[in-house]
């Protein structure tokens, strides 16, 4: 994607020209999206290489109205045939549909006249050439068994890295795109333990830009340093105690309550949050934004999926709830207002882009360290949340807080809280915010969980 700018008036060009053969075809509202992008993904294992995979696509998905019925349809047959038949596809399907009231574009007025740079693009990642990719991989692999004569195996280290153009124009009138990259590299050694047992952990690291992603040597050794601490890990006794997440399993747990405050969630009645606005939903410590205008982010985006200007939302401010995410539709089912939040660009739903639990004052070591008995949780197993209810409860493993001190490590352990307490119990909350992924916490501690082991 060397010239990115014409990559996306090239993709704008393919959609006005969608738009209008629907529009001409009886479409009485449209929308177009048509993309691009290439990715490639490099897995090693031992030293050898597993897997090189890389691949380039083009796509076109439609979403055509006939009043109040609706329906959409995609592509990747971007031919003259392959073209004309998603359009004819699109406007018979409409004849098919039932009518939805609530369906239609946003009022033109309301649309994204203008943006500016949020630095999403990164020609360097599109640089980055299989046989780069490869030795990204092994060199952290090899730092990873270098750091100790215990790690004996690895489940292997992967690079990948993706860009992509997005184009979106509607019949309301908004005409807009973007680019986009991203990179990864991740390794997951593994160690022998008695008894025969094999502990893993792992580390990674991710940005928008190449540059700005840990060294390889620093993300094996980081890898190893994990995987070690995990050696004669063992159950702790069943009960009630403080219970400190590490920022990337914190990460996990926000993920649970972000699928809860989407208006999908609220309208279908599948969220224990429903009818919860303006009540305390969490500790006074939590504030939890919604940023797609965060330089670089790796959520951000310029305008949502309906075409409406993004903006930074408050959901939480003070452990209280302020709002759910809605897109056109859902704001139109739930008698509100969208809050730019569109995801699906040609179906309906709304979606996060930044989400963020932000950062507290007290840095993460000293939450260890003013614990004086409880569980510190690096890793989470299973999918115990019911989204309806808030009952939460998941494997975990870790190390066993003694008198402010990480004593020993610790799994096979469940942690279980209904949610709702659980955010209400939030006592810490580190300074410890890394934005590597769309969804991000500090390390926080909650002043009590159930705890079962032994």
């Amino acid at each position: 994607m060397a010239n990115t700018q014409k990559e996306v008036d090239a993709l704008l060009g393919l959609a006005e020209d969608v738009l209008g053969r629907l529009v001409k075809g009886g479409a009485s509202e449209a929308k177009v999206v048509a993309r691009s992008g290439q990715d490639l993904s490099v897995r090693v294992r031992l030293g050898e290489v597993e897997l090189v995979e890389e691949a380039g696509t083009r796509s076109l998905s439609v979403r055509a109205a006939k009043g109040k019925r609706i329906a959409t349809a995609s592509t990747s047959d971007l031919t003259r045939d392959g073209i004309a038949r998603v359009v004819s596809d699109a406007l018979e399907l409409c004849d098919l549909a039932q009518e939805d009231p609530f369906s239609g574009l946003p009022d033109s007025a309301e649309l994204a006249k203008s943006w500016g740079d949020l630095d999403l693009f990164d020609p360097a990642c599109d640089a980055v050439r299989a046989g780069e990719a490869v030795e990204r991989s092994l060199r952290a692999e090899k730092a990873a068994r270098a750091y100790d004569t215990r790690i004996t195996n690895s489940e292997g280290a992967g690079f990948g890295r993706a860009s992509g153009a997005f184009a979106l124009v509607t019949s309301g009138g908004f005409r807009g795109g973007y680019t986009g990259s991203y990179a990864s590299l991740s390794v997951s050694p593994v160690a022998d333990d008695e008894g025969g047992k094999k502990r893993t952990s792992g580390y990674w690291t991710a940005h928008r830009h190449l540059a700005k992603l840990e060294g390889e040597e620093l993300v094996g050794r980081e890898a190893a340093r994990r995987t070690l601490r995990m050696l004669g890990a063992k159950k702790v006794a069943t009960g009630s105690y403080p219970v400190v997440f590490e920022r990337d399993v914190a990460r996990s747990l926000l993920g649970h309550f972000a699928g809860c405050v989407v208006g999908d969630s609220i309208y279908r009645r599948s969220s224990y949050l429903i009818d919860r606005i303006g009540s305390d939903v969490a500790s006074p410590l939590i504030t939890i934004v919604d940023d797609p205008l965060i330089a670089g982010g790796p959520g951000s985006r310029p305008f949502d999926g309906d075409g409406l200007p993004s903006r930074r939302n408050v959901i939480v401010s003070d452990g209280k709830l302020e709002m759910y995410l809605l897109d056109t539709y859902g704001a139109r089912k739930l008698g509100s207002k969208s809050t730019g939040s569109a995801a699906g660009m040609t179906g309906t739903g709304a979606g996060t882009s930044n989400f963020v639990l932000q950062a507290g004052k007290t840095p993460a070591a000293d939450i260890v360290k003013q614990t004086k008995r409880g569980l510190y949780v690096t890793q989470m197993m299973g999918f115990g949340f019911n989204a309806v209810t808030g009952d939460f409860s998941r494997g975990a493993s870790g190390y066993w807080i003694e008198d402010g001190e990480l004593a020993f490590p610790v799994s096979e352990v469940t942690i279980s809280l209904n949610f709702d307490k659980l955010l209400k119990s939030i006592d810490m909350l580190g300074d410890d915010l890394d934005l590597k992924s769309s969804i991000a916490s500090p390390t926080f501690r909650v002043a009590e969980m159930t705890v079962a082991g032994t």
